[in-house]
């Protein structure tokens, strides 16, 4: 910022300038200038005689300068209207004006307003806009070249706006191309000074407005003063909570004095920010054309922000009738296009309808108040959300760290539960093993089973197929906990543990097929012990209907022999006798030899016929034993 010794000089022309925050202030009530200068030289004091010379001056620079829209032939043309000021016809007002300073600023405050509200003359516009924000009090110069020199972060956005706005904005049009440098210079130094603001897009049509009425110093000058006093340096504040102060206080007086319009808004959705914002940030220089907003920003440099909420609200007014039939697009098309041109057409019947727009400052000062309450609450809220915000992210945290932890417990838990898996599957694999092997050499060799046998055969088959129920309830447990566990661990992760998930299913099909063949091999074991034990009970009788019969033939054997004993002892009739009486004897033994193996068939196929009667009721019983077992377990699972 400017030194203080650079700010005021000894006697300045202001004592005070409008109030920065404060609406409807008259700002005009401590103007002060050093004493007017009187037409007789003779009468002049040092400091009148200064002030003579710098009006000189001042119009010599207008005179010369290249910027300047002004001739030098006695006639005045306004940049901003069509009508042409004689300096001869014009210098009993705004010069007198000007060379009266003190007096106008002190005692005729209200006139001084009111020759402003109709106009300030082209010619005297330069100083009054100096002497209104006390500029030349500043003593700029020097401190001006030495932010020129200096480096500005926001020079190359400054530049593409300035290339963009000369080309497409109604102000700048007609203009030499060389007041664009002078711009250039003025929004880099402003942007260096004060870094905490920089740049903003409506600064620059303020300064080119400045750069088109006065030179390039003391414009910088009259634009430091407007950002520091006016109230334009909190509008374009990064963050514009003065500009949406201004915004809810226009759309306050809008619902207040055009209730009709406001509902139209409200219909249509139609936001305020969407044609006041820039009326704000630019003073109407960006939408108005250049004469209606010469006028505008007259007012503005005598009393503020207060000018631009009247012409807001007289604008709307005017245009009423026309807008309450256009939707949302075409109310932003007629208030950026048409409505401009229209106020362009006659400038004093928008200000004498902005002057009859009622406004309270204590009202303004009250709606002030409840933006501020609401801003508040909402930096409250945003509070409350950003401590919202970071507990929910410690929360997060402490989550991803509880599921991490759970993650690696569960890991362990399923490896470990796969682990028993694999181990139960290797045992019933090799238990499946044994009984192959244990078929295969039934196969090969059989035992000759008894009744008894049969008995505690059958009474194995029953305590095996309890054990198999025992073993399958085991697995259905083992399987419901494996379930569980796959919920649990489906809700708390998915991505870490699908490797173990799948070696898991797999182990589950590989169980499965191994219980099912095991039940095959088991029902196949059961096939094989029964018909080994028929055939070893066929033939065990078999064998022992051998054994009986060669006890007989041995007990035949010894009587052949004693009969043959006693035959070499008998003579030749007895042996004749016994000759007949031992062939007889022998086909009596022939026979009976016969009969016994032709009897032997018959008894056999009815010891096989029983045995296959024991087995049917064996397999019979089995089935009933089956059946009981799975409408046993079909009850359970109902359970």
């Amino acid at each position: 910022m400017l030194n203080e010794q650079h700010v005021i000089s000894k006697r300045p022309f202001l004592h005070s300038s409008p109030v920065r925050s404060t609406l409807g202030t008259d700002v005009m009530d401590s103007l002060s200038v050093p004493p007017p200068s009187s037409p007789p030289s003779s009468q002049l004091s040092p400091d009148e005689e200064k002030l003579l010379a710098k009006l000189e001056e001042q119009n010599r620079l207008l005179e010369t300068d290249s910027k300047s829209l002004y001739s030098v032939n006695g006639v005045l043309r306004s940049p901003c209207s069509s009508k042409i000021f004689s300096f001869d016809e014009d210098s009993s007002t705004w010069g007198g004006v000007v060379e009266n300073w003190d007096e106008w600023s002190k005692k005729k405050v209200k006139q001084l307003k009111e020759k402003i509200r109709k106009g300030i003359h082209p010619h005297f516009r330069p100083t009054v806009w100096q002497m209104l924000c006390n500029a030349h009090s500043l003593s700029v110069r020097e401190q001006y070249s030495e932010l020129l020199q200096k480096t500005c972060p926001r020079e190359k956005v400054i530049e593409k706006d300035l290339c963009r706005i000369f080309s497409q904005h109604q102000l700048f049009q007609g203009l030499h191309s060389s007041i664009q440098q002078p711009l250039f210079n003025v929004l880099k130094a402003y942007s260096v000074l004060d870094r905490d603001i920089g740049y903003n897009q409506g600064s620059a049509f303020i300064a080119g407005l400045l750069l088109m009425q006065m030179p390039e110093v003391e414009a910088f000058g009259v634009f430091l003063r407007l950002m520091q006093d006016f109230r334009l340096r909190e509008l374009y504040r990064p963050r514009m909570v003065e500009l949406g102060c201004c915004m809810f206080q226009l759309e306050g007086l809008i619902q207040e004095q055009l209730p009709e319009l406001y509902s139209h808004f409200q219909t249509h959705a139609f936001n305020i920010s969407t044609f006041s914002s820039s009326w704000f940030l630019t003073v109407f220089l960006s939408c108005l054309p250049l004469t209606a907003a010469s006028r505008v920003f007259d007012i503005f440099m005598c009393e503020g922000l207060e000018i631009v909420f009247r012409v807001a609200v007289a604008i709307l007014q005017m245009t009423q009738t026309e807008l309450l039939k256009l939707d949302t697009e075409g109310m932003t098309q007629f208030l950026e296009k048409t409505a401009p041109q229209q106020m362009d057409r006659d400038p004093n019947r928008m200000i004498m309808t902005a002057y009859q727009i009622k406004y309270d400052s204590k009202r303004m000062k009250k709606l002030e108040k409840e933006y501020t309450a609401i801003k508040m609450k909402e930096m409250e809220e945003q509070e409350e959300m950003k401590k919202l915000h970071s507990e929910n992210k410690l929360l997060r945290q402490r989550i991803d760290t509880l599921e991490k932890r759970y993650c690696e417990d569960a890991v362990w838990q399923l490896g470990q539960e796969c682990a028993r898996i694999r181990l139960r599957e290797a045992e019933r694999r090799h238990v499946l093993k044994q009984m192959e092997i244990k078929m295969l050499l039934m196969e090969k060799s059989s035992t000759v089973p008894d009744e008894v046998s049969m008995q505690h055969l059958h009474e194995q088959l029953v305590s095996g197929k309890l054990r198999e129920a025992e073993a399958l309830t085991g697995l259905r447990e083992i399987r419901h906990h494996i379930k569980d566990l796959e919920e649990k661990w489906q809700q708390k992760s998915s991505s870490n543990v699908s490797d173990l998930q799948g070696e898991l299913m797999s182990a589950r099909f590989r169980e499965v097929r191994a219980q099912v063949q095991l039940a095959q091999s088991r029902h196949q074991l059961l096939q094989l012990q029964t018909q080994d034990q028929l055939c070893s009970l066929q033939l065990k009788r078999v064998t022992e209907r051998m054994h009986s019969q060669h006890e007989r033939l041995q007990d035949l054997m010894m009587q052949n022999q004693h009969l043959r004993s006693l035959l070499g002892q008998t003579t030749e009739k007895e042996q004749h006798k016994h000759l007949g009486r031992r062939i007889s004897y022998e086909s009596h033994l022939a026979f009976l030899q016969q009969a016994p193996e032709d009897e032997e068939p018959e008894e056999d196929a009815t010891a096989v016929r029983k045995l296959r009667d024991q087995i049917a009721q064996l397999q019979a019983q089995i089935r009933r034993l089956s059946r009981q077992k799975e409408a046993t377990r079909l009850q359970h699972n109902d359970t």
